[in-house]
């Protein structure tokens, strides 16, 4: 039976501590869970605790120490290279720094169509699907000429949701994604972010230290802490779990 989600099946990440050094600090230790399509996976945890490692891991841009991710039942970092690229495609990531993630060199145009470009179609094809998907991310062809430093936060992650759309992945990874926006344009994207979702089934794990933003996104919480998961249920769960917490100085 075909898998359809992505499981992270007991991944553990170390790095060298020095050069010459034969001792190794654990990043991640032990970390499963499964995304899977029309839900979102929240990821809470302190600054530092692997939250991004994880993320870097399932986009298949660091490798593990130890454990598997799968993607629709494909092992990426055991599968051959043209299946591993196949099953990469399948999952995209939005990141904190929406203005970062685009080339500053080039107008909001050129970084769609360089996308757009890959796809194989007529000229007229290429530009009514990036007018499409501009309107459905709610912005005009308005900001074709300009470059990323000249539109706002919310814009630049708007177009990078565009961007996202193009490419059809089926899971998604929000690396906090509004902690950069104000909080009129934070509850815009948030909601654009559902509707995207129940439009695309997609399956997102959201990543963020920000407790009212996992509880209202997410159908399932994990909570990472010195690298391990502390914690892993419903939302509902979740706030009894961090009253407790919070009542030991533990703080998320």
């Amino acid at each position: 039976m075909l898998l359809i989600s992505v499981i992270v099946d007991c991944v553990s990440k170390s790095y060298s501590s020095g050069l010459f050094s034969k001792r190794y600090d654990k990043i991640l230790s032990d970390i499963s869970l499964e995304i899977t399509k029309r839900k979102t996976v929240g990821l809470i945890g302190p600054s530092g605790v692997g939250k991004t490692t994880l993320a870097k891991i399932i986009m298949g841009l660091e490798n593990p120490t130890s454990g598997k991710i799968l993607i629709d039942g494909t092992d990426i970092w055991n599968a051959p290279s043209e299946e591993r690229d196949t099953s990469l495609k399948k999952i995209k990531m939005v990141f904190q720094d929406s203005q970062g993630s685009l080339n500053p060199k080039k107008t909001i145009k050129q970084s769609l169509y360089d996308t757009v470009n890959l796809m194989g179609l007529d000229a007229s094809t290429r530009e009514s699907l990036v007018l499409e998907l501009l309107d459905r991310v709610g912005l005009s062809s308005d900001i074709f000429c300009r470059y990323p430093h000249q539109i706002s936060g919310g814009q630049n992650q708007r177009v990078a949701l565009a961007r996202i759309l193009l490419v059809k992945p089926e899971y998604v990874i929000l690396d906090e994604p509004t902690s950069a926006l104000d909080i009129a344009v934070q509850a815009q994207i948030l909601e654009l972010l559902n509707n995207l979702q129940k439009e695309n089934n997609f399956g997102y794990l959201l990543i963020s230290h920000n407790i009212p933003l996992i509880d209202f996104m997410s159908d399932e919480i994990v909570v990472l802490d010195k690298g391990s998961i502390i914690f892993r249920g419903e939302t509902k769960e979740f706030t009894e779990f961090n009253s407790l917490k919070n009542k030991n100085s533990f703080k998320v």
